[in-house]
């Protein structure tokens, strides 16, 4: 990465280690309400599980750490990352907790709401025992917001992990992924994720994320605002009109891809993926930030968090404007 040294940790063995909550999602057949819809299409979803996907399917190596109910959601939701060709090796099986649920709703609008049903799940009593770095090291450790949210524990978790990447030498790349629902209130998410950006050494902030957490209401001045402590590159996601990066040495604008949106959520995973992606194979920055564009354009192009992610030739031929030969 040219003007910002980023750790080699972990060659040889594991590109990218992340953990969090992957749940079970049902998603209804047709738009409407809960109330209303009969029929759902069961899938897997969860912000880091997502990530870890897109990344395998690039051809990196990444683990995924976490905790699963003994029960079917749980083993469809192992067997499924690991038939994506991500390392579960270190996700731990509980019998006294449920794999975390939740539910979409296909709104008149086009836009897409959630409920959750994840209050006592698994994930949520992960303690630091289940995050052992020293194990499981990488170039990159891939966290985000949603995780502290889910219990005291799982806050702890997060900061004890933080800790270890920078023992061990590991970059820390954070993206705040803020879920309201999942916060007492706004002011305490801010205030914890504002702490946790600060200890990263990317940041990843969508712009109303990038607002909650500095108070700056436009992309430059809120990147650079983040610029600080540990915090090397900062890249704010903008949707459909591309992101905006800053490092100690460059910053820009780099445009977005113009596609047929079908299904939002999963989108600024797919975008952290590319990032991460980029940075494995070690681009210049502006190149990192428009792969990751492209990867987070993709996967709303269908329906699902993580089912339209591409491979690594599918992505490289969406960027140059190339169709894959149909037969």
């Amino acid at each position: 990465m040219k003007g910002v040294g980023f750790s080699k940790v972990g060659d040889g063995h594991t590109d990218v280690v992340t953990f969090g909550e992957s749940m079970v999602v049902l998603a209804p057949q047709t738009a409407g309400s809960l109330d209303t819809v009969t029929d759902f299409h069961r899938g897997m979803a969860g912000a880091e599980g997502n990530v870890a996907v897109a990344l395998a399917r690039l051809g990196h190596r990444v683990q995924w750490l976490s905790r699963l109910g003994d029960d079917g959601f749980g083993r469809f939701i192992y067997k499924t990352l690991r038939g994506e060709g991500v390392n579960v090796a270190g996700v731990h099986i509980n019998p006294e907790r449920p794999t975390g649920v939740y539910f979409k709703e296909y709104l008149p609008t086009g836009r897409v709401r959630v409920q959750y049903y994840r209050s006592g799940s698994a994930a949520a009593g992960l303690e630091p025992k289940d995050v052992n770095l020293a194990h499981h090291q990488a170039r990159f450790l891939f966290i985000t917001g949603i995780t502290p949210a889910l219990s005291d524990t799982c806050l702890r978790t997060v900061q004890q992990a933080i800790q270890d990447a920078h023992e061990l030498g590991m970059t820390v790349v954070f993206d705040p992924n803020v879920r309201y629902k999942l916060w007492p209130s706004a002011e305490r998410a801010r205030e914890v994720l504002r702490e946790l950006a600060g200890q990263a050494e990317i940041v990843l902030p969508g712009l109303e994320e990038g607002q909650l957490l500095t108070g700056k209401r436009d992309a430059e001045t809120l990147a650079l605002d983040l610029l600080q402590n540990r915090t090397q590159l900062v890249v704010v996601k903008l949707g459909p009109s591309g992101a905006y990066y800053h490092t100690p040495e460059q910053s820009g604008h780099v445009a977005g891809f113009s596609v047929t949106q079908v299904d939002e959520v999963g989108a600024g995973d797919a975008f952290a993926a590319g990032v991460l992606s980029g940075l494995i194979d070690n681009l210049p920055i502006p190149e990192v930030v428009r792969r990751a564009c492209a990867l987070g354009a993709m996967a709303v192009t269908s329906s699902g968090d993580y089912e339209g992610l591409p491979d690594r030739r599918a992505l490289l031929e969406f960027m140059d404007g190339r169709a894959a030969p149909l037969r």
